[in-house]
């Protein structure tokens, strides 16, 4: 039986929405097959107010083991927690944090805001939010960039806005049944079974990519949304076109861009006008081609492409 202490601090509560919804295992197969004991969760525990005080002071002791520690959402570190949503009124959340960080044997941090500071930690960042071991690249965060939990681990980030519920119950699983030793993470923390490729692995529109086939309105069923639309999808790694939505779709698939939550720059171009679902361009160029590509490589892949498109690509091919 694993012990997990799930909090919240900056959030919207997504991530928990978005973990209640697991299937590949469920958040009862969790409890049941698994063997996750859930001490407290914002939305799960029944206990409240000094009960919960009570119950994190025991984890912080050693009293009651701590196997995972879970946290959703930005590490706001205002003056003396000002500004934090926090029931726990005796001490601030960010002091809660550092306790039970330093407790548990393995920390794991869920969505954007907690892996990365994510929108609350966009300039100007008046609440001075941050990630629990980075600031959107830089290496550091709340917790320093030398921190490892009981069991010898950093933080492992399992980012999104919100993070897919599969990634958070399988990686809840592998810690629960002793093979978190097995957890290959990459330079920025992420589990590399989830975060080596990328979104544009297994899109539906990568025929229409390499045509340079475009679309210029969400929701078409043709068309790469990379060219017109500021899909991220080329640029940002998550499993989300392997391991789709709800087993149903993506975003690519509904027709909507990628927009790059599982990458530490998320929101990209901090939300500026004009920026948001638009690929900036030089003279007809994005400004950022995929990794691995230099832009003369692309140029020429282009032009090739587009120059080449049989009309069969540029049909709607969902039409009977």
């Amino acid at each position: 039986m694993a012990n997990v202490l799930w909090l919240q601090g900056g959030a919207c509560s997504g991530n928990t929405m978005s973990f209640l919804n697991a299937e590949e295992p469920s958040v009862v197969d969790l409890v049941l097959d698994f063997g996750l004991n859930i001490l407290w969760h914002p939305s799960l525990g029944v206990e409240i107010g000094a009960q919960v005080e009570e119950l994190m002071n025991k984890c912080v002791s050693g009293e009651t083991e701590m196997d995972i520690f879970v946290f959703e959402g930005s590490v706001i570190q205002a003056p003396d927690g000002t500004g934090n949503w926090n029931r726990f009124a005796s001490r601030a959340m960010k002091d809660w944090v550092w306790d039970l960080a330093h407790a548990a044997k393995f920390v794991v941090a869920i969505g954007d805001c907690a892996t990365w500071g994510g929108i609350p930690a966009t300039a100007p960042n008046p609440s001075d939010s941050t990630g629990l071991q980075f600031l959107k690249r830089s290496h550091g965060g709340f917790l320093g960039a030398d921190f490892v939990s009981k069991a010898g681990l950093p933080v492992i980030n399992i980012p999104g806005c919100p993070a897919h519920p599969d990634w958070i119950s399988q990686i809840l699983v592998a810690i629960a049944t002793g093979r978190a030793g097995d957890l290959a993470l990459d330079d920025l923390q992420r589990p590399a079974t989830f975060f080596t490729s990328f979104t544009q692995t297994g899109c539906t529109r990568n025929m229409h990519f390499a045509y340079k086939v475009s679309t210029t309105e969400f929701g078409q069923r043709k068309g790469c949304l990379f060219y017109d639309l500021g899909c991220r999808g080329p640029f940002t790694r998550s499993p989300c076109n392997r391991i789709l939505w709800n087993r149903v779709s993506s975003k690519t698939r509904a027709g909507m861009p990628c927009i790059g939550c599982t990458e530490p720059e998320f929101p990209h171009h901090d939300l500026a006008p004009g920026t948001v679902f638009a690929t900036p361009t030089t003279l007809g160029l994005p400004n950022e081609v995929p990794p691995g590509m230099s832009k003369r490589t692309y140029l020429t892949m282009v032009a090739a492409g587009k120059g080449s498109a049989p009309q069969w690509a540029k049909d709607d091919i969902f039409v009977v």
